[in-house]
């Protein structure tokens, strides 16, 4: 490897390394090495105890070693003495099988094996609001429908070019920036990648949004539901596979009237059979639930699915395919694990294409008013236990993701439900207290 690091360093004049990880609840862990002591880090990593993170392993455990990653290497565009890194865990000289980029890393491989080449868009929803958190930032955006709105949209222009400059300044392509469906609820786009390069912009993005907020006196959240009567954070991924080149989209076929080849059609079968497991990963927080199975918003939809359908360009289905060779999972929101959402994705579109599977019937009703039986479709799960449920059922899509880290999750998560369920709420008390 050399001293790529240290000569980067001299070069940009860094100061600082961030070696930088992401644990199974999306936590961003980090230490700050100064240049000075990157040479060695770039070899042997920098040294955390997992027990101290939300990973499955006990203070016994010896340390890990977070191995940077110089493909990912990126100078903070608002503190350029500073530069982060993505690395990947190691421990008594293996990788460590439940790390979610470890898992990604894995999957990329895999789907390689196949001649698949996995590249996905994010689009990462978030609020900007008041550092206490109790209500957005902006009180003149108080539009019922305020997607898109202009002068709300200049009201936080300091902060949304900031974060836009910093984009280009990267290289990322971004290409629109807007105010979104809810009041005080942003959206900023940027141009595809392969999955582990999506996936690292995904979770630096997250870091820099809430960074440049913080800078200008706000707080950013990707919360999936935030406020009760307001749109939720989404984060829905646009989903295409190509040769290993890189060249060709083998999803595309001009022949098909929807757009999509058979390969396509076949890794969109994987996603929806196994849609209600993986929902556990996409959504995987106790708010979750009430972003994908909200009432009605004060803007007249709630843009999340609830039911396990496709669709042409269609925003009410779980899946809609919006152009000729790609497809968009609605699904995911704003709490998903950059690393994990990826590593979903590509294990359910694997299974699907290993098998053939047939995505079903396409559905090109508005689902939110044309309702369907529950005999005719299925239906998301209502709340995280129901979800983990349905995972730990799904052997075939927890091989695919590691058996290690699909225990380790499923364990994690019950701990963090029933930790949620002994907690007594202010709505019990308001509701039961006299009875």
């Amino acid at each position: 490897m050399g001293k790529i690091l240290e000569d980067f360093a001299k070069k940009k004049k860094i100061k600082y390394f961030m070696i930088s990880f992401t644990d199974i609840f999306g936590a961003q862990r980090a230490k700050l090495v100064p240049a000075a002591a990157i040479t060695d880090m770039e070899k042997e990593g920098a040294g955390f105890a997992g027990f101290a993170t939300w990973l499955d392993m006990t203070p016994a455990h010896p340390d890990m070693a977070a191995i940077p990653d110089p493909k990912s290497l990126i100078q903070l565009p608002w503190r350029p003495d500073v530069a982060w890194l993505a690395s990947d865990l190691v421990m008594a000289g293996k990788e460590v099988a439940q790390a979610p980029r470890n898992v990604l890393r894995k999957l990329i491989v895999e789907a390689s094996k196949k001649k698949m080449r996995v590249k996905t868009g994010i689009e990462a929803e978030y609020f900007l609001i008041k550092p206490d958190g109790s209500a957005i930032s902006d009180e003149y955006d108080t539009a019922e429908k305020p997607c898109y709105d202009q002068q709300a949209v200049m009201r936080k222009y300091d902060v949304i070019t900031e974060i836009c400059d910093a984009m280009l300044k990267l290289g990322w392509g971004p290409y629109q920036n807007d105010h979104e469906d809810a009041n005080g609820q942003f959206e900023m786009n940027f141009e595809y990648d392969d999955a582990l390069m999506t996936a690292d912009k995904h979770s630096f993005f997250k870091f820099m949004v809430k960074s440049i907020a913080e800078k200008h006196g706000l707080r950013a959240t990707f919360m999936p539901k935030p406020f009760s009567n307001l749109t939720g954070n989404g984060c829905h991924a646009h989903i295409s596979v190509w040769d290993l080149a890189g060249k060709r989209n083998i999803f595309a076929d001009k022949k098909s009237d929807i757009g999509l080849a058979e390969k396509g059609l076949n890794f969109l079968g994987g996603i929806m059979a196994h849609a209600k497991s993986m929902v556990a990963i996409t959504n995987p927080t106790i708010n979750s639930y009430k972003r994908i199975n909200a009432p009605v918003t004060i803007s007249g939809a709630t843009w999340a699915p609830n039911t396990i359908t496709w669709s042409g360009n269609n925003r009410t289905h779980m899946v809609r395919i919006p152009g000729p060779g790609r497809f968009e999972l609605r699904l995911p929101d704003g709490a998903s694990n950059p690393y994990l959402l990826q590593s979903v994705i590509i294990a359910a579109g694997i299974i699907g294409v290993d098998i053939k599977a047939d995505p079903g019937r396409r559905y090109d009703n508005d689902i939110y008013t044309d309702r369907t039986k529950d005999s005719e479709v299925e239906r998301l799960p209502e709340n995280l236990l129901d979800a983990l449920r349905e995972f730990d059922k799904d052997e075939e899509l927890k091989n695919m993701l590691g058996s290690e880290f699909s225990n380790a999750f499923i364990k994690l998560k019950n701990q963090e439900w029933r930790k949620f369920f002994s907690h007594l709420t202010t709505w019990e008390k308001d509701n039961t207290l006299d009875i």
